[in-house]
């Protein structure tokens, strides 16, 4: 079948794509292959009755599927240069702001009305954190929610779905150069188009790498974040969640002068498995409904991790720690920071006497046989930096999920058109190794549509 764009994956990247062709009003005929389920049909086994923990699907629905890896996530779109990826050194700085607010819009005219923007601009918490040796970035926070995020999704679907080809769990074996196009080929079927875009997300970096060696395309070694999911009493945050919500603290560690940062902060919010090429990994929700609030936040800490020769598989350096977790734990690991600290592994009693109820049902266990020395070191001296500017983080009762890893693929090489030295072929989204947030990944999807239609 003849298309003139095909779309392989149906994350933020890809949608924003499709959304903005198919606004543009040309008549195109567009094509979307998705690994996954559509937004309806995405649902985790896990129940916390009969399902405690995850069973490994061939599909994660967490991971998979319209709306991507971000679509139960809590929906912060962050609007910033400073982190979530590096697309300005593409495309330029302010543009990249501009296609980050032109996401926002999108978003509120499709059920974001109402949600609120914070904002680290004029706070007294960025003189606190100096003061302390910590530094916190600089952004603008849209916070939707997993609730509203899942709605905001919904609508868009129901506004491209009889105007695009979706094709749901549909796995792309390969994508070839054919004349002046592209044959893209799924299970037994062939189709091409004039134009392709790939925006298949982190879980498909092993994919990406590989499309990326078959057409001599390109790459270098990209950084993965390895750490642990923390989980306290929200009061311990609440002076920065409820006038930041979302904080991304860095701090460099004594010991070794390791950047440690904190990521996707969830006030009140849940600790969740994620599936990633059947490993799993921890990860954290919250919602925007007071109704699912807990009593809890939860929020990462990560150490980057780069490698160069004679190793340069940063991803595999990954999985093979989370894969360690899942073989001493079954899964997730869960340790009080009092049990860390002590040298000794935390039990179903020790976990059940604690003062912080865990919102996930991981395993009891001891993390430093899991996470390497240096990087549970700084870690640990990261929580009593931040123990300085929220009392509490620090308590013996906190909890430490782990592990938690954000891969990263090889970054692709794209001119500044995020296209590749195939011409017509273009790589966004956080699988390209540029963009690394859902903010980045839908403006990249929104800045190729519109060279597409400013060269067709």
């Amino acid at each position: 079948m003849k298309y003139d764009i095909i779309i392989i994956g149906a994350g933020p990247g890809g949608i924003f794509s499709a959304y903005e062709l198919v606004k543009a009003d040309r008549g195109l005929k567009i094509a979307v292959f998705e690994l996954g389920n559509p937004l309806n049909r995405r649902k985790c086994p896990i129940d916390g009755k009969k399902v405690k923990s995850c069973i490994k699907c061939p599909t994660c629905a967490i991971m998979s599927g319209f709306g991507g890896a971000g679509a139960f996530s809590d929906g912060k779109y962050n609007i910033t240069n400073q982190f979530g990826g590096t697309l300005y050194e593409h495309i330029g700085k302010k543009e990249a702001i501009d296609l980050m607010r032109y996401v926002d819009e999108i978003n509120l005219k499709h059920g974001g009305e109402g949600t609120k923007l914070y904002s680290t601009a004029n706070t007294a918490i960025k003189k606190k954190c100096f003061e302390n040796d910590l530094h916190l970035l600089d952004a603008q926070v849209r916070h939707l929610g997993t609730d509203i995020n899942y709605i905001v999704l919904e609508n868009i679907y129901n506004y491209l779905k009889d105007k695009v080809d979706f094709k749901f769990r549909t796995a792309v074996t390969s994508v070839k150069k054919k004349g002046k196009g592209f044959e893209i080929t799924a299970g037994k079927e062939t189709y091409t188009a004039d134009k392709c875009i790939v925006s298949v997300g982190r879980s498909g970096s092993k994919w990406m790498e590989s499309v990326c060696r078959e057409m001599d395309i390109p790459t270098k070694s990209n950084r993965v974040d390895i750490g642990v999911r923390v989980e306290l009493p929200a009061e311990v945050f609440s002076h920065l969640t409820d006038e930041l919500y979302e904080s991304k603290i860095v701090y460099r560690t004594k010991q070794f002068e390791d950047l440690v940062r904190t990521f996707c902060m969830n006030p009140h919010g849940v600790v969740v498995n994620e599936n990633t090429n059947g490993i799993v990994t921890v990860n954290g929700h919250s919602y925007e409904d007071p109704k699912l609030h807990t009593e809890n936040t939860n929020f990462a800490l990560l150490v980057s991790k780069h490698f160069s020769e004679p190793f340069k598989d940063s991803n595999g350096y990954g999985e093979s720690i989370a894969r360690l977790s899942n073989m001493l734990g079954g899964g997730v690991i869960v340790q009080r920071f009092g049990d860390l600290t002590r040298g000794r592994r935390s039990n179903e009693n020790r976990i059940n006497e604690s003062y912080v109820v865990p919102t996930l049902a991981a395993t009891p266990g001891d993390l430093s046989l899991v996470i390497p020395k240096r990087i549970l070191d700084g870690i640990i001296e990261m929580i009593y930096a931040l123990d300085k500017i929220a009392p509490g983080t620090a308590n013996d009762d906190t909890l430490l999920y782990g592990v938690e890893v954000k891969f990263y693929n090889m970054e692709v090489e794209l001119d500044s058109n995020l296209q590749t030295k195939q011409k017509g072929l273009y790589v966004i989204g956080d699988g390209s190794g540029v963009t690394h947030s859902l903010s980045h990944a839908s403006a990249s999807g929104v800045y190729v549509a519109r060279h597409i239609l400013s060269e067709m």
